[in-house]
């Protein structure tokens, strides 16, 4: 364990990831709670839904019609929050005025794709097996590459992919117009994180623009990579982690999956490779079933905590599809998890009032968190008779 002391302080803890802060109130998590709560997921839903814009055969929103996929199927998002082209936007010139050092907007343009994980309406990440989740990955990888600049380093890497030209099961791909910067990929679980469909899905931003948090955690890749005469922070940290144990929820060969020190929700996971794999067309087929068995076991030990379909968004960081050497060296391909609940099925965190004035805090540490959830193996509650 941790020095024992920090179980029963107030503390803040570093995360170097980011540069930032986070503080940490163990002794909070005897406070009573009169708050709001959500409702539990207790609905059943069927395998296909007449009414789902995602399932197959049916048709969307703007009226295209899905065609009947027996695993992924991807289409561009037909509520996209980038355009891929738009009028051209110039910042006026006006040296030396208020408004120029004040009012700054630039032009992003993009792409947005949906991604479905299984034809059946009905499932989640955490009812299927991890070799289910393997096609899932294989997708990602397919799209990843084929939005990658070819003068990156990661080029010599990617293999051919077949998104595109040709689209088996249906995929609605075309070759992107320009060369975008980023591509984010993401899920949001349950209604409490605003998805508005259950079937299972995700999602895939490409911008001409580098967002803010891999932005963030980028510069201090980078910054960690030139202190420390080429090692890599994750890469360490994993190491690190994978030793003391006292934070760790699954680990396999090629990943360590576990509450992160600074964690700053409550049951936050970051899965983190364990050797310097800087983005998805870095991992070979082992490390592909090893994704796949711990995106299996974090879901699954999830469901199990509160016996609920338990809410989260999870996302991708991992290199830029296009940069400098040096931003595609120190990238480090990891995930992360930011579950809301914190009590129970029905409590959520919420990040307000000094959390959002000032910085981030925390009730249950880190450790509290890891063993709860290194607690919650085995068979998925629902399925037991």
């Amino acid at each position: 364990m941790p020095e024992a002391i920090l179980d029963d302080i107030s503390h803040r803890r570093y995360n170097p990831l980011r540069g930032s802060w986070v503080l940490v109130s163990p002794h909070r998590t005897k406070r009573p709670w009169q708050g709001q709560q959500e409702g539990a997921d207790k609905v059943e839903l069927p395998s296909h839904d007449p009414a789902c814009y995602l399932c197959p055969g049916n048709k969307r929103a703007q009226g295209d019609v899905n065609p009947k996929y027996d695993s992924t199927f991807v289409f561009v998002n037909d509520y996209s929050a980038v355009k891929e082209q738009q009028e051209e936007y110039q910042q006026p010139e006006q040296d030396g005025s208020l408004a120029r050092r004040l009012l700054r907007a630039e032009s992003t343009t993009g792409k947005c794709y949906v991604i479905t994980f299984s034809p059946e309406h009905n499932v989640t990440l955490a009812d299927m097996p991890a070799s289910t989740i393997i096609p899932v990955i294989d997708t990602w990888t397919k799209i990843y590459t084929s939005h990658i600049d070819p003068h990156s380093p990661l080029a010599k890497a990617a293999k051919p992919t077949t998104l595109p030209p040709s689209a088996p099961n249906g995929h609605i791909i075309d070759q992107p117009k320009q060369q975008y910067r980023y591509m984010q990929i993401f899920e949001n679980k349950g209604q409490a994180m605003g998805c508005s469909n259950p079937h299972p899905h995700g999602q895939i931003w490409t911008t001409t623009s580098l967002p803010e948090e891999p932005e963030a955690e980028l510069s201090n890749l980078k910054k960690y990579r030139r202190e420390q005469g080429g090692c890599h922070l994750l890469e360490d940290y994993a190491k690190l982690e994978s030793e003391k144990g006292e934070r760790t929820v699954f680990e396999n060969s090629s990943f360590w999956a576990g509450v992160p020190w600074w964690g700053t929700w409550p049951f936050e996971i970051m899965v983190v490779a364990k050797e310097h794999k800087r983005a998805l067309v870095d991992l070979d087929q082992q490390n592909k079933e090893d994704l796949a068995e711990v995106i299996a076991e974090i879901t699954k030990r999830y469901d199990n905590l509160f016996e609920t379909s338990f809410p989260y968004s999870m996302g991708i960081h991992q290199a830029p599809l296009t940069g400098t050497n040096e931003e595609i060296e120190a990238s480090h391909f990891h995930l992360h998890f930011y579950p809301p609940l914190l009590r129970s099925a029905t409590v959520r965190k919420f990040l307000v009032g000094y959390e959002m004035m000032a910085e981030p805090q925390r009730d249950i540490t880190p450790e509290q968190a890891a063993k709860r959830l290194r607690d919650c193996g085995g068979v998925l509650y629902r399925t037991k008779p």
